[in-house]
Parts: structure tokens; sequence; C-alpha cells
């Protein structure tokens, strides 16, 4: 809906707690316009304070990117969704787009790449 309405967004997330609730987040930064990546180092941040004291159990964060696709050369804007789970799962889904000439997204074929588990500590065997 922001691609198509404004052709970009600011970063922004979605948490699930351990008892299931979903909660939408945004970070502020104290600008108006803040850079993207000190929103999305604001919702990491965040979100491994949350993990660490045990009140998320699974988060989203959505952020514009520019990728080569598989199987492409060239570089495109995506929309890159960095899902962790506290049980150790970490992926990034890419979802490829183009904006046509009315602006409206065009999505291409996504992709997963292993995450960076960069939200909740590793747990320790035995």
């Amino acid at each position: 809906m922001m691609l198509k309405n404004h052709q970009e967004f600011y970063p922004f997330g979605v948490t699930m707690s351990p008892d299931k609730e979903i909660g939408n987040v945004g970070g502020w930064t104290g600008e108006e316009h803040p850079p993207s990546m000190d929103l999305i180092n604001l919702l990491r941040k965040s979100y491994k304070k949350d993990g660490a004291e045990g009140k998320i159990m699974a988060c989203a964060l959505i952020y514009d990117i520019r990728t080569i696709p598989p199987k492409q050369t060239e570089k495109t804007d995506a929309v890159a969704i960095d899902l962790d789970h506290r049980d150790g799962m970490s992926i990034t889904m890419v979802y490829p787009y183009k904006l046509n000439e009315e602006k409206i997204p065009v999505w291409g074929e996504p992709f997963a790449v292993a995450g960076k588990n960069l939200i909740f500590a590793k747990q320790k065997n035995g």
C-alpha cells in the first residue's frame, strides 16, 4: 500500500509475544526524515532487548532494498523481510518489484536467503 501510494516506505516491524499476541512496531529517532538504516538499527536494538527479556518470541523487520535476484544480472528494488524466532530460525524473504508507469508495484519472483540471527541469543545445547 505504501509503495502504491508513495513509491517508498520507512522500515517497520511486527512482533509476536510468547502468548502469540501480534504487535506492529515503528521507530522514532527524533528526526522527521531519518535515514532508513537508523530506523533499522533502532528496531533491531529494540527487538534484541525484548527478546533477551522474553517479551517477544518472533519478529519481522520490513524494509526497502536494492538487490540482484537469482538468475538476473541487474539490481532491482525489493522489499526485504527479516524473520527471526527465539528457537533459532532466521531467514530473509525478498520480494523484488518494479514500479510501472502508473507507479504501481509489479512483483517479481520472491526468494529467501539465510538470516543473520541478529535478534535472539544463540541457545546453548545441554
